[in-house]
Protein backbone atom coordinates (compact mmCIF):
# COMPACT_ATOMS: atom_id res chain seq x y z
CA UNK A 1 0.00 0.00 0.00
CA UNK A 2 1.22 3.41 -0.62
CA UNK A 3 1.40 6.04 1.43
CA UNK A 4 -0.86 8.27 -0.11
CA UNK A 5 -3.43 5.28 0.31
CA UNK A 6 -2.52 4.44 4.11
CA UNK A 7 -2.84 8.31 4.64
CA UNK A 8 -6.67 8.17 3.13
CA UNK A 9 -7.13 5.34 5.61
CA UNK A 10 -5.90 7.02 8.58
CA UNK A 11 -7.89 10.07 7.74
CA UNK A 12 -11.27 7.56 7.65
CA UNK A 13 -10.28 6.07 11.00
CA UNK A 14 -10.12 9.68 12.07
CA UNK A 15 -13.18 10.34 10.58
CA UNK A 16 -15.43 7.26 12.40
CA UNK A 17 -13.06 7.95 15.83
CA UNK A 18 -11.57 4.44 14.70
CA UNK A 19 -14.80 2.91 16.25
CA UNK A 20 -14.85 -1.04 15.08
CA UNK A 21 -18.68 -0.62 15.12
CA UNK A 22 -18.16 1.83 11.76
CA UNK A 23 -16.45 -1.13 9.63
CA UNK A 24 -18.99 -1.39 7.00
CA UNK A 25 -19.21 2.55 6.70
CA UNK A 26 -14.97 2.50 6.58
CA UNK A 27 -14.55 -0.30 3.61
CA UNK A 28 -17.10 1.75 1.97
CA UNK A 29 -15.07 5.13 1.98
CA UNK A 30 -12.02 3.55 1.23
CA UNK A 31 -13.55 1.50 -1.49
CA UNK A 32 -14.72 4.91 -2.80
CA UNK A 33 -11.14 6.47 -2.46
CA UNK A 34 -9.46 3.46 -3.94
CA UNK A 35 -12.21 1.99 -6.42
CA UNK A 36 -11.74 -1.61 -4.30
CA UNK A 37 -10.32 -2.92 -1.08
CA UNK A 38 -6.81 -3.26 -1.18
CA UNK A 39 -5.28 -6.44 0.96
CA UNK A 40 -2.89 -3.85 2.73
CA UNK A 41 -6.13 -2.04 3.91
CA UNK A 42 -7.77 -5.09 5.61
CA UNK A 43 -4.79 -6.16 7.64
CA UNK A 44 -4.23 -2.30 8.82
CA UNK A 45 -8.12 -1.98 9.48
CA UNK A 46 -7.94 -5.52 11.80
CA UNK A 47 -4.70 -4.02 13.68
CA UNK A 48 -6.30 -0.74 13.93
CA UNK A 49 -9.57 -1.99 14.72
CA UNK A 50 -8.83 -4.60 16.68
CA UNK A 51 -11.21 -7.22 14.29
CA UNK A 52 -9.86 -10.47 13.58
CA UNK A 53 -9.42 -10.22 9.91
CA UNK A 54 -11.40 -13.82 9.35
CA UNK A 55 -14.30 -11.48 10.30
CA UNK A 56 -13.51 -8.72 7.80
CA UNK A 57 -12.94 -11.25 4.89
CA UNK A 58 -16.62 -12.90 6.08
CA UNK A 59 -17.77 -9.42 5.98
CA UNK A 60 -16.06 -8.39 2.46
CA UNK A 61 -17.45 -11.65 0.73
CA UNK A 62 -20.91 -11.59 1.92
CA UNK A 63 -21.65 -8.28 0.52
CA UNK A 64 -21.47 -8.33 -3.29
CA UNK A 65 -20.49 -4.56 -3.67
CA UNK A 66 -17.11 -5.12 -2.33
CA UNK A 67 -14.57 -5.50 -4.68
CA UNK A 68 -11.18 -7.43 -3.82
CA UNK A 69 -9.68 -6.53 -6.89
CA UNK A 70 -9.11 -3.22 -8.47
CA UNK A 71 -11.34 -2.71 -11.61
CA UNK A 72 -10.18 -1.73 -15.08
CA UNK A 73 -10.49 1.59 -16.70
CA UNK A 74 -13.93 0.85 -18.26
CA UNK A 75 -16.57 -0.77 -16.01
CA UNK A 76 -18.90 -2.52 -18.54
CA UNK A 77 -22.15 -3.78 -16.29
CA UNK A 78 -24.79 -5.56 -18.43
CA UNK A 79 -28.65 -5.78 -16.52
CA UNK A 80 -30.04 -9.67 -16.15
CA UNK A 81 -33.54 -7.88 -14.72
CA UNK A 82 -36.57 -9.85 -15.99
CA UNK A 83 -37.05 -7.31 -19.02
CA UNK A 84 -33.55 -7.24 -20.11
CA UNK A 85 -33.20 -11.18 -19.76
CA UNK A 86 -36.07 -11.97 -21.81
CA UNK A 87 -34.77 -9.70 -24.35
CA UNK A 88 -31.36 -11.31 -24.96
CA UNK A 89 -29.47 -9.80 -21.98
CA UNK A 90 -27.35 -13.43 -21.74
CA UNK A 91 -26.51 -12.93 -25.64
CA UNK A 92 -24.48 -9.89 -24.48
CA UNK A 93 -22.49 -11.32 -21.96
CA UNK A 94 -21.88 -14.51 -24.15
CA UNK A 95 -20.32 -11.17 -26.76
CA UNK A 96 -18.30 -10.02 -23.81
CA UNK A 97 -17.09 -13.55 -23.04
CA UNK A 98 -16.16 -14.09 -25.93
CA UNK A 99 -14.70 -10.35 -27.61
CA UNK A 100 -12.70 -9.78 -24.45
CA UNK A 101 -12.32 -13.08 -23.29
CA UNK A 102 -13.37 -12.41 -19.62
CA UNK A 103 -16.26 -13.37 -17.19
CA UNK A 104 -18.20 -11.45 -14.89
CA UNK A 105 -16.59 -9.88 -12.28
CA UNK A 106 -13.17 -10.47 -14.14
CA UNK A 107 -10.61 -7.54 -15.46
CA UNK A 108 -8.96 -8.12 -19.06
CA UNK A 109 -5.10 -8.61 -18.55
CA UNK A 110 -4.39 -4.74 -19.98
CA UNK A 111 -6.68 -3.63 -17.17
CA UNK A 112 -9.03 -1.79 -19.62
CA UNK A 113 -11.93 -3.11 -19.09
CA UNK A 114 -13.35 -5.43 -16.24
CA UNK A 115 -17.28 -6.75 -16.67
CA UNK A 116 -20.04 -7.07 -13.86
CA UNK A 117 -23.49 -8.46 -14.33
CA UNK A 118 -26.06 -6.82 -11.89
CA UNK A 119 -30.12 -7.70 -10.89
CA UNK A 120 -31.41 -4.91 -12.39
CA UNK A 121 -30.56 -1.23 -13.85
CA UNK A 122 -33.78 0.43 -13.93
CA UNK A 123 -34.07 0.68 -16.85
CA UNK A 124 -36.66 -1.93 -18.36
CA UNK A 125 -38.33 0.88 -20.51
CA UNK A 126 -34.86 0.24 -22.64
CA UNK A 127 -33.83 -3.48 -22.45
CA UNK A 128 -31.73 -4.94 -22.56
CA UNK A 129 -29.41 -2.23 -21.01
CA UNK A 130 -25.82 -2.46 -21.11
CA UNK A 131 -24.13 0.72 -18.92
CA UNK A 132 -20.79 1.82 -19.37
CA UNK A 133 -18.84 3.86 -17.19
CA UNK A 134 -22.21 4.82 -16.01
CA UNK A 135 -23.61 5.72 -19.04
CA UNK A 136 -26.67 3.71 -19.98
CA UNK A 137 -26.79 2.18 -23.77
CA UNK A 138 -30.18 0.98 -24.26
CA UNK A 139 -32.14 -1.56 -26.95
CA UNK A 140 -28.08 -3.21 -27.17
CA UNK A 141 -27.42 -6.24 -29.32
CA UNK A 142 -24.48 -8.40 -29.52
CA UNK A 143 -23.26 -6.29 -33.10
CA UNK A 144 -23.30 -3.11 -31.39
CA UNK A 145 -22.30 -4.29 -28.39
CA UNK A 146 -18.95 -4.92 -30.46
CA UNK A 147 -18.70 -2.13 -32.37
CA UNK A 148 -19.18 -0.13 -29.16
CA UNK A 149 -15.92 -2.23 -27.55
CA UNK A 150 -13.93 -2.37 -30.66
CA UNK A 151 -14.20 1.46 -30.91
CA UNK A 152 -13.57 2.18 -27.06
CA UNK A 153 -10.12 -0.24 -27.47
CA UNK A 154 -9.27 1.46 -30.79
CA UNK A 155 -9.65 4.86 -28.94
CA UNK A 156 -7.78 3.50 -25.70
CA UNK A 157 -4.97 2.83 -28.66
CA UNK A 158 -4.73 6.11 -29.87
CA UNK A 159 -4.61 7.73 -26.59
CA UNK A 160 -1.82 5.08 -25.65
CA UNK A 161 0.24 6.39 -28.93
CA UNK A 162 -0.02 10.20 -28.25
Amino acid sequence: MSSTESHRIWDILKRYDSDPSALIQILNEIQKDEGYLPHASFELLSSELNIPLSKIYGILTFYEHFKLVKPGKNIITVCMGTACFVKGASTLTTTINNILGIESGETTSDQLFTFERVACLGCCALAPVVQINGEVHGQMTPNKLQKLLTKMRKEEEKGEKK
